[in-house]
């Protein structure tokens, strides 16, 4: 594969994947696609996981189910099911063990959000890290 093919699949060369995200007091793990608070693992499904990564990437952004479906499930049409929305109501439920279940807030024009404040990454080059 030539390096402008490589571009082209991967646009964006000076991001870096992170090994950990934080979605409020929630750290993602991708090594161990699981999630923890402080040192306790919340024992996530692989999708419950990805939903919440995804999630994650862009807190406060609010995004469609068709959006979710296309991330997370990689599907680009709508099944006649409620997947996204039982997803979502898993990870609230094993969020609210530890009083998190509010950080994945329904938002009122339909689809989900991380409710936390951003986070700078340090998985981009330029970022002003040092």
């Amino acid at each position: 594969m030539s390096a402008s093919a490589v571009h082209s699949i991967f646009p964006d060369n000076a991001t870096l994947i992170p090994r950990f995200r934080e979605a409020g007091d929630v750290t993602l793990d991708l090594f161990h696609r699981d999630g923890r608070v402080e040192a306790k693992w919340i024992g996530f499904h692989p999708r419950e996981f990805e939903l919440l990564w995804r999630l994650a990437e862009e807190p406060g952004l609010r995004m469609t189910k068709k959006q979710l479906l296309a991330d997370v499930w990689r599907l680009d049409f709508e099944p006649e099911s409620n997947s996204v929305a039982v997803h979502v109501a898993r990870v609230r439920a094993k969020l609210s063990s530890f009083g998190l279940d509010n950080i994945v807030a329904t938002h009122p024009d339909g689809g989900y959000f991380l409710d936390t404040l951003p986070e700078q990454s340090v998985f981009s080059f330029g970022s002003g890290v040092t």
